[in-house]
């Protein structure tokens, strides 16, 4: 089978493997679509991923395909099935694992990052790591339930009002899921985006502003939600804050980046700084949103790729203007 492995910072590479055989409770996947994951960029750049990454190793955590082989003791899933992964495994034995904080695991794994993903031909999944899929998604829609679960997961540490004042911050492909899910809920919703490319895609999904950048805004939102990750945003975001705001930050910031706040002003005003991991329990919530066309995806995907195409894009990510890209087979 055709493989793309991460071998070290900035090296990939094409290799050709023996297809591999499932243990009892695994199943094998032709792997269909495979989502290029911002995690998977700074993977690629030496920063770490959801947990530690030990290369060689296949990247892709967002994928999607079709059962091809079962292993003895599978019993929720035959050949053929149509799956999207859910890629994190956890422990059940850590004290996180048993608080209700699974995502938290100590001994956290991923599918895509300490283990084989989804950036080849196949890839061996537990079974009660597969969730069967409606035959109304595309596969490449499929592929984005992991992500979209990551979002749902977001919200739910929000307490949103219908009078809410939100702001997301980045525009990109998180920042458009977030403000689908957003607009179910209020009509006061405004995203910024510095690149005006993609302020008509954004328009489509109905928010009440879209703004180019907040340096000249005066208003102050109930609601912000950071998905870019990088330090002047989370900064800015900030001071727009009404008192008793609540602030998402969920795009991935590099590990050394620090910002500067004032803990005066988070007392004074309040203010409830949150943090969101990954995705416990929303992806069958992601699946439903996706099958029954609430949420949109596939016109969010910018880039279709062949696994040769993966290595070259990942080196000139930012300057490719990439929304999202998936790699198809």
């Amino acid at each position: 089978m055709k493989t793309l492995l991460y071998y070290d910072v900035k090296k990939m590479g094409i290799e050709n493997r023996e297809i591999p055989q499932p243990n009892d409770h695994e199943v094998l996947v032709r792997v269909k679509a495979c989502g290029v994951c911002g995690t998977d960029v700074h993977i690629f750049n030496g920063m770490p991923g959801s947990a530690e990454v030990t290369p060689p190793i296949v990247l892709g955590h967002e994928f999607a395909g079709e059962v091809v082989q079962i292993g003895r003791s599978v019993k929720t899933l035959s050949i053929n099935d149509r799956v999207a992964i859910d890629p994190n495994i956890y422990c059940g034995i850590c004290e996180y694992c048993r608080s209700g904080k699974k995502h938290l695991c100590n001994h956290l794994e991923a599918i895509g990052v300490t283990r084989d993903g989804g950036m080849a031909e196949y890839c061996i999944v537990p079974e009660n790591q597969c969730i069967k899929v409606s035959d109304e998604l595309s596969y490449y829609e499929a592929a984005m339930i992991e992500p979209l679960s990551c979002v749902l997961h977001g919200i739910e540490l929000l307490s949103i009002k219908s009078e809410s004042e939100i702001l997301i911050i980045g525009g990109g492909f998180i920042g458009s899921m977030f403000l689908q899910m957003m607009k179910q809920t209020s009509k006061r919703v405004d995203i910024v985006e510095i690149d005006e490319s993609k302020h008509l895609a954004l328009s489509q999904y109905k928010p009440r502003t879209i703004l180019k950048d907040l340096q000249h805004v005066e208003a102050s939102y109930d609601i912000i939600i950071e998905c870019v990750g990088k330090a002047i945003t989370v900064e800015m975001g900030i001071k727009k804050a009404k008192k008793g705001a609540q602030i998402l930050l969920f795009g991935v910031a590099n590990p050394n980046a620090l910002i500067q706040i004032s803990p005066y002003e988070i007392f004074q005003k309040e203010l409830n700084i949150i943090g969101s991991f990954i995705n416990p329990d929303t992806v069958c919530t992601a699946e439903k949103l996706l099958s029954d066309r609430i949420i949109d995806v596939e016109g969010l995907i910018s880039h279709k790729l062949s696994l040769e195409e993966v290595p070259n894009t990942l080196l000139n990510y930012p300057s490719l203007k990439i929304n999202k890209a998936v790699i198809y087979f």
